[in-house]
């Protein structure tokens, strides 16, 4: 029990500390808001595209749900995953991997961002969690860079599992100016998180 309390109360105090750094790259989130607001369907990144091109069973999974209650066990599983998948894959770019500029795989023992979130995603999802709630998140980093993290949806918030980055974390607490991620009753659909 009082372990539970310690988890609400951390959980609380990260949500409400979170790094107002992060909301000059976002103008279009609401800065109170534990979730990310999404507008209308957008393009989908054509490294998802060709991803689902080659493994069209991997795509053709309806999304389960898109949400999850957010138990001390499933931080713990969530914290374990990102940590266990970012310790165990050798970040490399998909020229230095593959030779080619965007190609979507599961990592062996290297993988670009995308790579990193394809294996966290799927660990997740057989471990019981909805796809409709870890959805594939595209944004620019701190240094206008691409990049890709997978975004938990919980009902204590949004948490971003980054492989640059070992703590799980809010989404207002990255550093990142979110661009596009899967819909959550939808992932083959895609929806824009900037407003136009």
């Amino acid at each position: 029990m009082l372990r539970a309390l310690v988890m609400t109360t951390i959980m609380i105090c990260s949500t409400m500390s979170a790094n107002a750094n992060a909301f000059h790259l976002n103008p279009s989130q609401t800065r109170t808001s534990l979730s990310m607001r999404t507008f209308d369907q957008t393009t989908i990144p054509i490294g998802y595209f060709e991803y689902c091109k080659r493994y069209q069973e991997r795509c053709a999974r309806p999304a389960g749900g898109s949400i999850i209650e957010l138990t001390q066990q499933r931080w713990n599983e969530i914290v374990n995953v990102n940590y266990q998948v970012n310790s165990t894959v050798e970040p490399l770019t998909d020229p230095e991997i593959f030779g080619v500029e965007e190609l979507w795989e599961y990592p062996t023992n290297f993988g670009d961002c995308e790579d990193y979130v394809l294996q966290k995603r799927k660990t997740l999802n057989e471990m019981g969690y909805p796809l409709g709630s870890l959805l594939i998140t595209v944004a620019r980093d701190a240094q206008g860079g691409g990049h890709a993290v997978l975004t938990v949806v919980t009902d204590r918030g949004d948490y971003i599992l980054d492989n640059v980055e070992q703590n799980v974390m809010l989404w207002q607490d990255a550093e990142l100016y979110y661009l596009k991620r899967q819909s959550g009753s939808d992932p083959n659909l895609w929806v824009s998180l900037v407003q136009n």
